[in-house]
């Protein structure tokens, strides 16, 4: 007589093809050598179920997934398709086939399959990948908020590619890095300006819209110009324009020296009807919310008539001598030529003169010989000019000539 009863349970955490066979399970009771075997014991039946498809498939192309088994399955036997875990309704069931038609990145995952009635006889996952280019390449910028020089900036490039794709920075149409996160420390006015970033794998290549970073900065350069031609009389209108470098646009505020108060805003200071109470010494100061600064002073003086009165006279003067110095020298050239064309004439008539006089010479000394005076000695003074240097006067050189003036001897008687 069966006194107690023991019930035992088998648990298969693994099952293979190999375990598709007749479970048995066998009571003993050890009592006096009596045993009991229970018969004829239970069938375990493993489907062994596989999905079958490509790894990698490119947006767009069409696949198909296969539900494959080991085992010998009815001819009419119904399969269920599953996606992550979830029942599929959508896709062509085609007997122990899926066909999935222009797949996008949305057809990517986990696929299994089953045997209608036996849906906790489940396959394994089979991961299904979807590859596509770069979509959706965008930039962020942080801090959000306003940058500020001095700040340190983040760019980050982010894309929907698979595989991922590779980033590159632009600025401006120029290269400016190639990873995904663009930095900088210690931002500066120069690195203001258009960014775009750029992702792209082997299946395509996109761009990213452009962002614009804006670092603003304190105002510097600022100069002030006058913007008046010559001298500055009474009466004139005079302008003072202010110019800055600065982001945002800084406010312009003009001062006189010696003044605690200002004294006109805006980028350019007028004076209509300028006068000498006006005269003094200005500048500007330009400010924005982070920071100002001040230019040079600029001297403005105003010039009375009587001191244009008194340039003018100078002036007069000066070309009034410039013009009788000029004359001056034209007059002493001229009468320096014609005293020398004067010397030149008086040298020809001495000349004309001399000859004159030895002719004369000549023919009193033949009158003297012919009454007696064989032997009188005469004396010519004879003038021999050369011409004049004009620069340097000649003296008269003075030469003495002997003529002995003899008549013939006459015949021995």
């Amino acid at each position: 007589m069966l006194t107690s009863l023991t019930m035992s349970l088998l648990n298969l955490v693994i099952i293979t093809a190999e375990a598709d066979e007749h479970i048995y399970c066998r009571d003993a009771v050890n009592e006096e050598n009596w045993t009991l075997t229970a018969t004829p014991g239970a069938q375990l039946n493993v489907t062994d179920l596989q999905v079958e498809t490509q790894q990698s498939v490119k947006e767009g192309d069409s696949v198909t997934l296969t539900c494959n088994s080991s085992c010998s399955l009815p001819q009419k036997t119904t399969f269920i398709w599953y996606k992550n875990t979830q029942r599929l309704t959508t896709g062509t069931m085609k007997e122990n086939q899926l066909q999935l038609e222009s797949v996008s990145r949305d057809d990517a995952g986990n696929y299994q399959c089953a045997v209608s009635g036996y849906e906790h006889l489940i396959s394994p996952p089979v991961y299904f990948n979807v590859i596509y280019p770069p979509q959706s390449v965008s930039v962020s910028i942080s801090p959000s908020g306003v940058i500020v020089e001095g700040d340190s900036v983040t760019l980050s490039c982010s894309s929907d590619s698979n595989p991922p794709g590779d980033f590159t920075w632009f600025k401006g149409g120029q290269y400016a890095g190639s990873r995904r996160i663009y930095s900088v420390s210690n931002i500066s006015s120069d690195h203001s300006g258009e960014y775009k970033c750029r992702s792209r794998n082997k299946h395509g290549v996109r761009y990213s819209d452009v962002v614009i970073l804006n670092v603003m900065y304190a105002p510097r350069n600022v100069v002030v110009v006058l913007n008046s031609s010559g001298v500055i009389v009474e009466g004139d209108s005079v302008t003072l324009s202010c110019s800055s470098d600065s982001n945002p646009p800084a406010e312009i505020s003009w001062f006189k020296e010696n003044q605690s108060s200002a004294v006109g805003s805006g980028q350019s200071f007028s004076i209509s009807s300028f006068n000498s109470s006006h005269s003094g010494r200005f500048y500007c100061e330009a400010q924005n919310k982070h920071g100002s600064q001040r230019s040079a002073s600029v001297s403005v003086t105003v010039k009375g008539v009587w001191n244009i009165m008194y340039i003018i006279g100078v002036c007069a003067t000066v070309i009034a001598a410039g013009f009788g110095l000029f004359f001056l020298i034209i007059i002493i050239i001229m009468y320096k030529r014609k005293k020398i064309k004067n010397n030149d004439s008086q040298d020809t008539d001495n000349h004309l003169n001399g000859s004159q006089d030895i002719e004369q010479k000549k023919t009193s000394a033949g009158n003297a010989s012919e009454s007696g005076d064989d032997d009188k000695i005469l004396y010519a003074s004879v003038k021999c000019r050369k011409k004049k240097d004009t620069k340097t006067p000649e003296e008269d050189e003075i030469l003495y000539a002997s003529v002995t003036v003899r008549q013939p001897a006459t015949e021995a008687k």
